[in-house]
C-alpha cells in the first residue's frame, strides 16, 4: 500500500500537543512542577514572614491564593510554552524533512517513507506503538518520534488504520 500526503506544521504542532498530553513523563513532569509552584509558594511566605514584622498568617493568605492560581493556571502554561519551543525549532529548519511532501510504503515487511531530501526504512518490529487523534495517525517509531500520517491528507483513514493494526499484532 503507497500513501502519499503532506505535514504541515500545524500537523506537526498536533503531534506535538497529542504527545505531551499522553506521555507519563510529561504528565509526571507538570504534575511535579504544579505541586513544587504551591510549596515554594508557601514556604516563602514563612521565609518572608521570619525576616520582617508581618505575620505568618497575613502572608499566608495571599500565597495560598497565589498557589491556587499556579495550580489551575500552570498546565495552560506548560502546553503553550512546549508548542511555543516547538514554533521556534520549526522556524529555525532543524526539523530536516519532516515536514512537506511524504510518499510512504506500508510493505509486509515494513515502511518505507520518501521526501525530498531522505528516506527512511523501518520494519514493522521497530514501530513501537500505533495511536491516532481526531487529527492524525500516528506510528512511534521511538519514545519520542513518530510518523505523522494526517487524516485530512488520506483517502482511506479506516482501511491504513486496519491494515497498520493488522501488522503491528504480528
Amino acid at each position: 500500500m503507497e500513501i502519499k500526503y503532506n505535514v504541515s506544521e500545524e500537523d506537526y504542532l498536533n503531534f506535538n500537543k497529542f504527545h505531551i498530553g499522553t506521555s507519563k513523563t510529561f504528565k509526571r513532569a507538570l504534575f511535579v512542577q504544579r505541586i513544587i509552584g504551591p510549596i515554594i509558594f508557601i514556604v516563602f511566605s514563612f521565609i518572608f514572614s521570619k525576616m520582617g514584622d508581618i505575620s505568618f498568617l497575613s502572608l499566608l493568605i495571599p500565597f495560598i491564593i497565589l498557589s491556587i492560581l499556579w495550580f489551575i493556571f500552570y498546565p495552560k502554561y506548560f502546553y503553550k510554552s512546549v508548542i511555543r519551543n516547538t514554533k521556534k525549532v520549526l522556524k529555525e529548519g532543524k526539523v530536516g524533512g519532516f515536514l512537506g511532501e511524504h510518499m510512504m510504503a506500508l510493505t509486509d515487511e515494513g515502511i518505507v517513507d520518501s521526501t525530498a531530501t531522505e528516506q527512511t526504512k523501518v520494519s514493522w518490529a521497530g514501530i513501537q506503538s500505533f495511536k491516532e487523534d481526531e487529527h492524525n495517525l500516528y506510528l512511534y517509531n521511538s519514545s519520542v518520534s513518530a510518523y505523522i500520517l494526517p487524516k485530512k491528507e488520506l483517502k482511506n483513514v479506516y482501511e491504513i488504520r486496519t491494515y497498520i493494526k493488522s501488522k503491528m499484532k504480528q
